[in-house]
């Protein structure tokens, strides 16, 4: 798991949250009130919900353009746990949160084909130095 994740508050402009995920090299942010989790935007979401809609990416906000009906797993729960929400819900990232629902870190199916099959095509890929 993605450790210490990057987090916008919902009035947050795609604008600048496509500039973290640049900076930061990352494709997924978590979206919270203080310290509520509220939804996840990914890279995929900014440009289908957001720059496709027609949306100012300058004034389109995140919680346009998050998914807000997340599953979520613990930090305690195992990776075939996250496998299960992954493939239940057909989703490639799945927020890690507390029992206060408090961010702890986000699973990426990259992460789970780097830990369950190293060797694979996937995790060769998610292993790899970013792109610059």
């Amino acid at each position: 798991m993605t450790t210490h994740p990057t987090t916008v508050e919902p009035q947050t402009s795609v604008a600048v949250v496509a500039r973290m995920m640049r900076d930061e090299n990352i494709g997924a942010v978590l979206v919270a009130e203080g310290e509520q989790l509220r939804g996840l935007v990914s890279d995929r979401d900014l440009v289908v919900r957001a720059v496709a809609g027609g949306g100012d990416p300058d004034r389109t906000t995140v919680a346009d353009a998050c998914s807000e009906d997340l599953v979520v797993v613990g930090p305690d729960d195992d990776v075939d746990r996250a496998v299960e929400v992954m493939r239940e819900h057909a989703v490639r990232r799945v927020p890690v949160v507390d029992e206060g629902h408090h961010p702890v870190g986000i699973v990426s199916i990259g992460d789970l084909a780097i830990e369950r099959d190293p060797g694979s095509a996937l995790g060769d890929i998610s292993a790899a130095r970013p792109n610059e």
